[in-house]
């Protein structure tokens, strides 16, 4: 499905040849069951732990196919920037293999850290409880046993019965790396906090509208308690109904306020869907980058980081610039336009020299094919905003009340 053709011949074609490896790794249920019997056979975080093992091969393989193990950059969308910003955090944060680090620099669109409750917390457990169930192994004096032996089918249908990302629950996610104490050691949240993460030059941003797509289910949430409420018994568990009335007060209980950002009373397709949309889209997404970004930042200030928010599909009727649309303009590049040339090229330029501005290395400059310079997020906070034809420089600094509620309360915000 990423087979990267299309950023590879772009890269040979602007003369900064690169070598693109996807690493397949166990997702869902088969990478991810939570658990108590989980965590107590060690077999937790598995998709990550096939992530490790893919970077391990890379380091001792990429030389053959003309590649350079000393810059390797990781790079992913959605769960795959997540899983970016995880690997940087696993085994508190060290990444060599063999004595020599496995990547220098990382990019992540659309995702960076999950704050999560542990692998047997009372939510994994319920959902490891359901997968057993469906799967006919409660019976089972040893139901993990009982999983691994069931055949390919039942077991899939087992873990694809709990609630899934395009549902009502949305990205209360059922499946997520969460906590070992050995591969993931903590919570994302506090091993950033505690510097535990290997500290690489990054790329780190998001759509306008990351919300919007996952608001689409949720058409009984009318008004402002119904809103609580549901963030409530889907989301924060470990939070107060105080903390989340407050949170939800930094939202005003207007459309156009909420997102798609910048329509005024257009796309509500529901009372409460662009409100909805623009909290599920920063909590999850937009202010939770500002957050990570503030705090890599901190403790370290000399490894540069760069960020963006993408606005390319502004217009776009109810869902705006969506989360994972940049696939289609930066992955396969489909409608080549401005934005999707210019991030090609900062790209390239970031995988030669960890700097997206530096076009030196390969055989011409990428430089012709980006209109700014990109500052670093920490010498001023600001952001590339990239349009379909256009970009500019953007203060990171929107929805700051809401961002001030979010760090202040993290520690009520596990998944």
């Amino acid at each position: 499905m990423y087979d990267g053709a299309g950023l590879v011949a772009d890269s040979v074609s602007l003369g900064k040849p690169m070598v693109f490896v996807a690493v397949n790794y166990r997702v869902g249920g088969f990478g991810f069951l939570p658990g108590a019997e989980v965590l107590a056979d060690g077999a937790s975080n598995l998709g990550l732990l096939d992530q490790r093992m893919g970077l391990e091969w890379t380091a001792d393989n990429i030389g053959y196919f003309g590649g350079d193990s000393g810059k390797v950059t990781i790079w992913g969308e959605s769960a795959g920037a997540i899983s970016v910003a995880d690997q940087m955090m696993l085994y508190n944060g060290n990444n060599t293999y063999d004595g020599k680090a496995l990547f220098h620099g990382a990019i992540m669109d659309s995702g960076s850290i999950v704050p999560a409750d542990p692998v047997d917390c009372p939510k994994g457990q319920a959902v490891y409880n359901q997968v057993v169930a469906k799967a006919g192994c409660s019976s089972s004096s040893d139901t993990l046993s009982c999983l691994r032996t069931a055949p390919y089918n039942t077991f899939l249908n087992a873990v694809n019965s709990v609630p899934g990302i395009l549902s009502y629950s949305s990205v209360a996610l059922s499946y997520l790396p969460r906590p070992d104490g050995v591969v993931l050691v903590d919570s994302p949240d506090v091993l950033i906090r505690n510097n535990k993460y290997a500290a690489v030059p990054m790329i780190i941003g998001d759509q306008e509208d990351e919300g919007t797509l996952f608001s689409l289910f949720q058409s009984n949430i009318t008004n402002t308690n119904q809103l609580v409420t549901y963030l409530s018994d889907y989301f924060f568990h470990n939070a107060t109904t105080a903390q989340i009335q407050a949170l939800v007060a930094t939202y005003p209980d207007n459309a156009s306020a909420g997102s798609p950002f910048n329509t005024l009373l257009l796309n509500e397709v529901y009372p409460e869907f662009k409100r909805l949309a623009a909290i599920l889209g920063d909590l999850v997404f937009t202010l939770t980058r500002r957050a990570f970004l503030a705090e890599t930042n901190n403790l370290n200030p000399s490894v540069p980081s760069w960020s963006y928010l993408a606005s390319y599909d502004y217009g776009t009727p109810v869902l705006g610039t969506f989360h994972a649309s940049d696939l289609l303009q930066v992955f396969y590049g489909i409608l080549p336009n401005a934005a999707s040339k210019s991030i090609h090229s900062y790209y390239f330029n970031f995988l030669y020299n960890q700097d997206p501005n530096n076009a030196s290395g390969g055989t011409s400059s990428t430089a012709s094919r980006v209109s700014l310079n990109w500052p670093q997020w920490g010498a001023g906070n600001q952001l590339v905003q990239f349009w379909a034809a256009t970009s500019n420089l953007l203060a990171d600094n929107f929805r700051n009340s809401s961002y001030t509620w979010l760090v202040s309360n993290i520690a009520s915000l596990h998944f």
